[in-house]
């Protein structure tokens, strides 16, 4: 199979929507200019955004109660890959994979990053799996991996964390993220302080195991598996086990991992002021749930996340490098064109942020002028910031419309040809 989609199809896309981009781009560019903002810098900016995208995305996901496989999925590592440069190679805005062990674990490391770079892709954080029994696991999960009762199943968990920073090291990667589904469905089921107090002595294991240029990034989640008391269930828990276990411990925070209505861009500010947020998993919620494309509900939250991220980039400079990642499953829809959805609306929403007149801002909230500030924020998300991603796009080689290109392309149709379903295999690996 050609993995990346011919260039000359990619010219021929875009050349039949330069004329009107060139319109739209010049309107938006005079509006701007009128507010005292400069259209090139802005495309600059969105030219260098990233985010990363998930191996496991690339994959159809499912739910509690079945999966529907779809066509030209990938069966292994190597074929996530090849999605997920097809994805950078249209959208431009994702050149990095984050991996998730043992899903991914290569039989050969150095191949791997071999074809990773023939793509032009790297690798960004890890992830390790102590939710799910693997085949031939020596002790269960079922009741807590780095929580548990048994000191066997214990010590195996904070095993598995070490090897995947090792098999980090090898492919690149400067960063392990660690979520956990421990914690207890019924009252009384463990002692909520003591099954806290295991997971700290368990993390540090794993925190002594992280070489000196890699970051731990701290993942809480209030419900599910453990319906009753999640042991990693919110900010407040996980900033304070980032602060017990040193400063190369981060917290993540997961756009879909919160109670209905919660102030998330609130979170993020009070991460970002004590120097603990580490980054992001990008998606969206409607009520429980937590892997819904990126922007597709609350596209306003998103870019109030955003404004919070650009005043704490203002603040605080060069050193404020949050890491940014797409984290959502697909059921319902193409997950490549799913994956380049949500990148543009994460990068819309960068653009949005940076257009804050803040010194305007600044003055409203000095004035205690309520209204007029919230009208600043809503002046920048208001604007279609479209035509400056599709001129970004277009500069850096991508595609003016990334899902139109890939349709025509049929790379689908091709990728089924390829890759045969095969037998109780999911591409995810999450079902």
């Amino acid at each position: 199979m050609d993995i990346l989609i011919d260039a000359g199809l990619v010219a021929q896309h875009n050349a039949g929507l330069q004329a009107d981009l060139a319109a739209d781009y010049d309107a938006l560019a005079g509006v701007l200019a009128r507010r005292g903002q400069d259209i090139e810098r802005l495309t600059v900016l969105a030219q260098g955004f990233a985010v990363a995208v998930p191996s496991w995305g690339v994959g159809t996901g499912g739910t509690r109660f079945a999966r529907f496989p779809g066509l030209g999925e990938p069966r292994h590592v190597m074929e996530k890959l090849e999605d997920c440069a097809v994805i950078h190679q249209l959208t431009r805005a994702t050149p990095a994979v984050s991996l998730h062990f043992p899903w991914d674990k290569p039989s050969d490391v150095a191949a791997l990053r071999e074809q990773a770079l023939r793509f032009g892709l790297g690798f960004d954080a890890v992830n390790s799996n102590t939710f799910q029994d693997q085949p031939g696991q020596a002790h269960s999960y079922k009741y807590g991996s780095l929580t548990a009762q048994s000191a066997a199943a214990r010590e195996q968990a904070v095993a598995h964390n070490i090897e995947c920073i090792e098999l980090g090291r090898a492919l690149g990667s400067t960063g392990l993220t660690v979520w956990v589904g421990d914690g207890a469905n019924f009252p009384g089921q463990h002692n909520l302080r003591g099954a806290l107090e295991r997971y700290l002595d368990s993390m540090r294991g794993i925190y002594a195991a992280l070489p000196a240029d890699w970051l731990m990034y701290i993942e809480h989640k209030l419900f599910e598996p453990a319906f009753y008391a999640s042991t990693i269930a919110d900010w407040g828990t996980s900033f304070a086990c980032a602060q017990a276990l040193g400063d190369k411990a981060k917290c993540l925070v997961d756009l879909g991992h919160h109670a209905p209505n919660t102030n998330i861009e609130m979170i993020v500010a009070r991460l970002a002021q004590f120097g603990k947020l580490g980054g992001f998993h990008f998606n969206d919620s409607k009520y429980g749930d937590d892997d819904l494309d990126s922007g597709s509900i609350n596209p306003f939250q998103l870019f109030l996340v955003f404004n919070e991220l650009a005043d704490a980039a203002a603040r605080d400079g060069a050193a404020f490098k949050p890491a940014y990642m797409l984290d959502q499953s697909h059921n319902v829809t193409d997950p490549i064109e799913s994956l380049m959805s949500s990148a543009v609306e994460v990068q819309r929403a960068f653009v949005q942020a940076a257009m804050v007149d803040r010194a305007a801002l600044a003055e409203h909230q000095a004035a205690n002028d309520a209204l007029q500030s919230a009208q600043a924020l809503k002046k920048a998300f208001r604007t279609d910031v479209g035509p400056i991603l599709a001129m970004a796009r277009l500069r850096s080689g991508g595609a003016a419309d990334p899902v139109a290109c890939y349709r025509a392309s049929g790379y689908r149709a091709n990728a089924a040809a390829a890759r045969p379903p095969k037998a109780g295999a999911s591409g995810s690996g999450i079902v």
